[in-house]
Parts: C-alpha cells; sequence; structure tokens
C-alpha cells in the first residue's frame, strides 16, 4: 500500500498554507524578522502541538504565523510545502490562506498573495505542480470586516479562485457570512466552506442552502442526518476530509472511528487531505498511509479516494481525465490482478 500511495499522482483540496510551517521554518523567520515566539528549540515546539481542541490548536496557530513579515518569508513558506508535494507526488494543489490572520498584524494584502502566488507559479514551472488559491474568511471575527477582506481581494482576481470559511466553527456557523458569500459569488469566485467539523450536520446544510458553496470542507458530521447524507450522494457535494487533523483535535476518538470510508463506501464523494499537516502529524501521504493501517483501507479504495482528489477538484474536466487515465495505468501496472472495475467506484472509472 506504501509503494502504491507514493507512485499515484493525487490532488490536494483542504491545505492551509499557515498550517505547512514547520517548526525549523518557524524558527528561521523568528530570528530574520527579530520575532519573539513562546518556544527555546524546536523540541519544544513538537511538543506544544498536543491539542485538545480546535480553538487550542488555533491558539498556537495564530502565534506562529507572527514570524510570516516579508513577501519572501510567504514565497519560502509556500515553496517549502511545493517541495513535500514534489515528494509526495501530489501533482494538483489548492491551497488556502488567511489574509486576515496577517493583515490584522500590519502585513499588506499585497504581501501575501504575491510570496504566495510567486511561489505556485514557480512551482508549475519548475516542479510541474498545477495549483489554485483560495482565500479564507476567519469566521470568529465579523462579517463585515470578511467584506472590507473581500474589498482587498478583489484586485487580486486573476490569482484568487475561489472563497473559504475557516476558524472557530462553534458560535460562528455559516449563516454569520451569508451577505458576504453573496457577494463573492457575484463576484465570479468559486465558494468552499468549512463545516460539520466541530459543528453539527445543521453547519453542513447552512453551508449548502445559505452559502451555495462548492464543496464543504470536513464535513464528517454529515452521518448525523440520512436525509443529509442522501442529499449529497444525489449532489456529488465533496468533502475534504482531514483523517489525521480530525484524531488530533479529538473530533474523532481515533482512526479505527473514523467514518471516511463508510462514507466513501455509501456514495460519497469524499476526499484525503492534511489540513495543517505541520501541527498534526503528517501530509497528504501519511493521511493516507494512517488509513490504511488503522481503517485496514483497501487499494481499491485508495484508488477511488484519489480519483476523488481530482473530481472533487476544480481543475477542468479534460485535465481530470487525463489524471484518471495516469491513476488507472499506474494501479494496473502495480496491482494487475485487481480489477479496475471493482464495485463501489465512482462514474469516471
Amino acid at each position: 500500500m506504501k509503494t502504491l500511495i507514493r507512485a499515484l499522482p493525487k490532488a490536494e483540496l483542504h491545505l492551509h498554507i499557515e498550517g505547512t510551517l514547520e517548526p525549523k521554518l518557524m524558527f528561521r523567520l523568528a530570528e530574520k524578522n527579530s520575532v519573539n515566539i513562546p518556544y527555546d528549540t524546536v523540541e519544544e515546539v513538537e511538543r506544544a502541538y498536543q491539542f485538545t481542541s480546535l480553538q487550542s490548536f488555533l491558539d498556537i496557530y495564530y502565534k506562529g504565523a507572527h514570524v510570516l513579515i516579508t513577501e519572501e518569508d510567504f514565497f519560502d513558506l509556500t515553496w517549502a510545502y511545493l517541495l513535500k508535494c514534489k515528494a509526495q507526488h501530489i501533482v494538483h494543489t489548492e491551497i488556502m490562506f488567511d489574509p486576515q490572520t496577517h493583515t490584522q498584524r500590519g502585513i499588506t494584502f499585497q504581501t501575501v498573495v504575491a510570496g504566495i502566488t510567486r511561489a505556485l507559479e514557480a512551482g508549475k514551472e519548475e516542479l510541474r505542480i498545477s495549483s489554485f488559491l483560495i482565500m479564507s474568511f476567519l469566521r470568529h471575527l465579523s462579517q463585515e470586516d470578511a467584506f472590507t477582506t473581500l474589498a482587498e481581494a478583489l484586485p487580486f482576481k486573476e490569482q484568487i479562485l475561489a472563497i473559504g470559511l475557516d476558524s472557530s466553527e462553534l458560535g460562528n456557523p455559516p449563516s454569520k457570512f451569508e451577505e458576504v458569500f453573496k457577494a463573492a459569488k457575484q463576484h465570479g469566485f468559486k465558494l468552499v466552506a468549512h463545516a460539520g467539523e466541530e459543528g453539527d450536520s445543521s453547519y453542513i446544510w447552512e453551508a449548502i442552502r445559505l452559502l451555495n458553496v462548492d464543496r464543504i470542507d470536513h464535513g464528517i458530521r454529515c452521518d448525523e442526518d440520512r436525509t443529509l447524507l442522501d442529499y449529497l450522494v444525489n449532489r456529488q457535494i465533496p468533502l475534504t476530509v482531514c483523517p489525521l487533523s480530525n484524531v488530533s483535535l479529538h473530533t474523532v476518538k481515533d482512526l479505527a472511528h473514523h467514518n471516511i470510508l463508510k462514507l466513501l463506501n455509501r456514495g460519497l464523494l469524499v476526499t484525503v487531505n492534511s489540513d495543517d499537516p505541520a501541527y498534526f502529524g503528517g501530509y497528504l501521504n501519511e493521511n493516507l498511509e494512517a488509513l490504511s493501517e488503522g481503517l485496514d483501507m483497501q487499494a481499491s479504495e485508495l484508488r477511488h479516494l484519489v480519483k476523488n482528489s481530482f473530481k472533487a477538484s476544480f481543475l477542468k474536466e479534460e485535465e481530470k481525465e487525463t489524471f484518471y487515465q495516469k491513476i488507472d495505468t499506474i494501479y494496473k501496472a502495480l496491482l494487475p490482478s485487481e480489477s479496475i472495475t471493482s464495485p463501489g467506484i465512482y462514474p469516471n472509472s
């Protein structure tokens, strides 16, 4: 399974670029920018990455982001992630960033976007990794603040494909941002939103009905509502699931209790992603390997999930088809005795 995981081309659709800030880079940027951080060693940072909830993670996440100041810092952060993509055979990624985390502390919107997009352009040319950029609103802030951020994003519409919603979920339902998402849609942005991670299934319904999202980030609590499950199957609304994140933040007891494969085999369009890999113990391949070990994921389910990563992406259909064919070619080469028309595989298989 590890060989197959490494060999298959993959897309990652739920990745916060600030969440790829590894401790070594955090220390280097802190020293370069003369920023004090509440840790003395890399080991101390790693020990701090023991979370009890989403909020306990966010408290550390925002502190770490303070070392990001210059355009070069955002380039270095993004380039480090792209090198990880190259090593893990991630050929397409749709990266989220949180501008309010930076503009609230005096970093200009342009500085953030310029550094990230310069790295993404270099990644396309030098590493052959395609990418899209998703700008996320911080849901613990006001809708008014989100409108301000949307206005700041408009001059960069060529660089930003989609608008998202993340940060503290409980007490900040999607309905809080209905009007700003309506405005974002009018400006032509694709729409995604975190829902159903800590918030219950009603948050998922709100994201669908009120925000009109193209896909749901997380969404694992959809199994609380059979009507919702049927709706997600029939509409094939993607869920970008992050298994190691769910375990780290205690939204799932352990991988043995994770529902991702049950959702997959029920017909939902679920994908595997790493969320904030520097904090949650692994990038995309580690998440897939964890599913293999913790849930006894089969090769056919792996192939299904990897195909879903492209199906749920914002790539053009002809690009998706190219990747489906590449996946099948590698799968058949490594597992010649396996059928590629196994029950449960989605259309486009």
